[in-house]
């Protein structure tokens, strides 16, 4: 039995702390919205995120740090990307150098385009380095809770501490595999939701499965491009953490960062469309630090453009598609461009 911190009530934290429970480990979840905590006490149903399922009755929850680390051996990160940093320096007297860092977050830092293990280390340097592992690949939370065969990848760069993130998680239906491409599996993670506002645009403009085809594959390059660029490998682009939750955010129903670009593609207002969602959609503020990051770096990303022009730049889903489709023809196999 371990004992395991999930750090984020939403509904992915909460499927974790599930997981991690129905496994048989001690779960302190913690969450600052006290509507979440109370109900997971008295009831064990989080009301709020994920409320049709039952929670099992070993899960505690707290919006007390100091209760959900103390003896903390694994602290999973389930907050999200923009949040990240502000928590870990509110947690920072409770860290302890043997605990491993499980980040559940598929986002990058919008204000520095930091990866969450680069964050981590930001946070934690001056009084240890820190021990992590990324959980990534594509797992719809209310699918992993209601049984469904999920696979998943735990990414670190220490065999013995991805191995054993591997074992505490795995159940009956969640497979875990491993590699040591932290960067890959972040990076993957993280772009794969910038794709999937622009397949949710492509479906809400009325295009069919052509046009989101060709939108997930040209997808998959541009992110493999940055990806490589930063020192993945390209098997882990390929892999779950890759094309796997690609697919699955572009093209699956519960796919929040789907949505929106659904919606915008219908014609509706950022703020008009995420004023009535109860989650974030990771896409909207990683697509700015996608943009920033790739232009520093050099790397072509016209998808990530257009994404960026029509949720912050007032620009039309239309006009972006059409100005896709008009880019000067090229092999398939440049380096660059949609």
């Amino acid at each position: 039995m371990k004992r395991i911190a999930v750090i984020g009530g939403g509904s992915w934290g909460t499927a974790l702390a599930i997981i991690a429970a129905r496994n048989g480990h001690r779960v302190r979840l913690w969450s600052r919205n006290r509507e979440v905590v109370a109900s997971i006490n008295r009831s064990h149903v989080n009301s709020v995120y994920l409320s049709s399922e039952t929670l099992p009755e070993s899960i505690f929850a707290t919006s007390r740090f100091e209760a959900a680390l103390d003896e903390a051996e694994l602290v999973i990160l389930a907050a999200p990307s923009h949040a990240t940093r502000g928590l870990l320096g509110d947690m920072y007297a409770s860290l302890k150098q043997e605990m491993i860092f499980v980040s559940a977050t598929k986002g990058i830092e919008t204000s520095s385009g930091k990866r969450m293990s680069q964050v981590l280390r930001d946070t934690v340097a001056a009084k240890f380095q820190p021990r992590f592992v990324c959980l990534s690949g594509p797992s719809f939370a209310k699918e992993v809770v209601s049984g469904h065969p999920t696979a998943v990848v735990a990414a670190g760069t220490d065999a013995n501490d991805r191995h054993l993130v591997q074992t505490a998680f795995s159940f009956e239906n969640f497979r875990i595999y491993t590699n040591d491409d932290v960067v890959g599996a972040e990076l993957g993670g993280s772009v794969k939701n910038v794709i999937a506002v622009a397949a949710g645009m492509v479906a809400g403009l009325g295009f069919g499965a052509n046009s989101v085809a060709a939108l997930i594959t040209r997808g998959l390059a541009e992110m493999s491009r940055l990806a490589l660029h930063e020192g993945a490998r390209i098997e882990t682009m390929m892999g779950l953490a890759g094309l796997g939750d690609l697919v699955l955010t572009c093209t699956g129903s519960l796919s929040r960062n789907r949505y929106v670009g659904e919606e915008l593609g219908k014609g509706r207002h950022l703020e008009e469309i995420t004023s009535g969602m109860s989650e974030v959609a990771e896409g909207v503020n990683t697509a700015v630090a996608v943009r920033s990051l790739a232009a520093r770096l050099g790397v072509e990303m016209p998808i990530t453009d257009q994404v960026c022009a029509v949720l912050h730049e007032g620009k039309s889903a239309r006009a972006a598609a059409m100005e896709l489709m008009k880019r000067p023809l090229r092999e398939e196999s440049e380096s660059s461009g949609f």
